[in-house]
């Protein structure tokens, strides 16, 4: 007998590519459909990772911070001679050891951590502020107005911020107010460029030519409208900057300009274990550790952040697309 072909109308109704009911085995249409919608949800997924492990890290640290006149066993500077330079062991009275003049590391740990980061914290804080001001009058205003400040901000930005920052340490002296001082005044240029960049797009926006047209005020339309839409570039740029204050903050009390002893600092605790590197590294290693983690973690941090929101605004504007 003749075989007849199947029409491919019947073919694709056939029961090899429809998917089986009541508990049978999915076709390779389903199949292949299902792993491609699982696809997007394990990328998000990964994604939601990235921001939540360095996240939890960074976390840690700050609360074993914050908790750390509660929670240090031992006074940071409390001396204890006769026990100077002891190696670290875990059921000892001195877990990581103790350092030349026998104080506790642990204890110097957690409060050097809050001296840092409190520090990195407020030197972040302070050059977003302001870096934010000028950049949303800058970019609103434009004109004479923008001119003047761009003229301002392209000679600052020619000069590197680790230099200005020495400058400025040079001329108010070393110490932990002036440290602050030199970081705010040279890390604010660099975010007052990117906040000019993001208003001079957002003022093009029809919502604010709805605003002007209604009458509203400046401030009204910079307080309600531009400024809560930089909310998500605020906090990447923070995240980065953290990071990046640290280093600099614990590289400027390493060399003496910063944070001044007896103080517990990670940049000054690397300072009074170099000369011990050779035969007691675990004095340079723990602090250094401490450094590395908090910082590499707000930079991931910070770029998983950055990822996340990019893929969410092109999500909304494929959505706002075939609306």
């Amino acid at each position: 007998m003749s075989s007849t072909p199947i029409p491919a109308a019947a073919a694709a109704a056939s029961p090899a590519h429809v998917p089986h009911a009541h508990g049978q085995p999915a076709s390779g249409w389903l199949a292949r459909h299902g792993d491609a919608n699982a696809r997007p949800r394990q990328r998000n997924l990964r994604r939601y990772w990235a921001v939540g492990v360095p996240g939890a890290i960074l976390l840690a640290f700050i609360v074993a911070a914050a908790l750390a006149p509660w929670i240090a066993p031992y006074d940071p500077n409390a001396l204890d001679m006769p026990n100077q330079l002891s190696q670290p062991a875990w059921w000892s009275a001195h877990p990581l050891g103790t350092d030349q003049l026998g104080r506790d590391q642990v204890s110097r740990l957690l409060h050097g951590g809050r001296v840092t980061l409190a520090m990195s914290a407020i030197a972040t804080l302070g050059t977003v502020i302001i870096g934010l001001a000028v950049g949303v009058v800058s970019g609103y205003f434009g004109g004479k107005v923008d001119a003047g400040i761009s003229t301002v901000l392209t000679v600052l930005l020619a000069l590197p911020s680790l230099l200005l920052t020495l400058a400025i340490l040079g001329i108010l002296g070393p110490g932990t107010s002036t440290l602050l001082i030199a970081l705010v005044g040279a890390g604010w240029v660099g975010q007052a460029r990117i906040f000019r960049a993001a208003i001079l797009s957002l003022r093009e926006q029809l919502y604010v030519d709805a605003a002007i047209s209604l009458g509203a005020s400046t401030p009204r339309i910079l307080l309600r409208h531009l400024v809560p839409n930089l909310a998500t570039t605020v906090v990447v740029i923070a995240t980065l900057d953290l990071g990046a204050n640290i280093l600099t903050v614990t590289s400027l009390s390493f060399l003496g300009l910063g944070v001044q002893p007896p103080t517990a600092d990670w940049g000054t605790m690397l300072n009074d274990a170099r000369q011990y590197f050779g035969q007691f590294p675990w004095l340079v290693i723990a602090p250094g550790l401490c450094i590395t983690l908090v910082a590499l973690t707000s930079n991931l941090l910070g770029d998983a952040i950055r990822d996340l929101v990019d893929v969410r605004g092109a999500h909304a504007g494929a959505a706002k697309a075939k609306g």
